[in-house]
């Protein structure tokens, strides 16, 4: 399992995996639903811009199963990002995101310094959760009813990690 760099070619397998409404449930309401290869394109062109690089495709056994990144806090939060990550369903299980969530934590805290990853999961998604607690994660709070997904609220469980090389 390794993260690499999305490429124009990732489109159609990327759509594939992300066209999937057990996928969408857990993601945040700006990734679109039915997901179509052109949301990928876009999506695509979109990270190849990012300097530094925050967005990996993760891929298992040379396939793309699912993307991770983190998202640069700005101002005083500037030595933090927030993490997100998600898999194909063909992969659930495997320990495929345990492994990318080791890997994108690393590259936060060796490569781009940062100080804190934190991430943000909604309530009903305990898979995830156990992703981030095996990867020293631990759970800060939960901010009740604080997300409005598919008609209902949830509430949304705050875990984070710190550099302790960086304190």
């Amino acid at each position: 399992m390794v993260l690499r760099s999305l490429t124009p070619a990732d489109a159609a397998p990327l759509a594939r995996l992300a066209d999937n409404k057990k996928i969408w449930d857990n993601l945040r309401d700006y990734i679109p639903f039915p997901y179509r290869e052109s949301d990928a394109r876009a999506f695509i062109a979109h990270v190849l811009k990012e300097k530094p690089q925050q967005t990996f495709a993760i891929s298992h056994e040379g396939v793309l199963c699912g993307v991770t990144g983190l998202v640069a806090q700005q101002d005083v939060y500037r030595r933090s990002a927030e993490m997100g990550f998600w898999l194909g369903e063909p992969y659930h299980g495997r320990g495929i995101a345990t492994r990318a969530v080791a890997l994108i934590t690393a590259y936060a805290f060796k490569e781009l310094k940062l100080v804190r990853v934190f991430a943000a999961v909604f309530d009903h998604n305990t898979a995830s959760m156990r992703v981030l607690e095996k990867n020293g994660y631990l759970k800060e709070g939960i901010f009740r009813k604080a997300v409005y997904k598919n008609g209902r609220l949830l509430d949304e469980h705050r875990y984070a990690i710190l550099n302790e090389a960086a304190l």
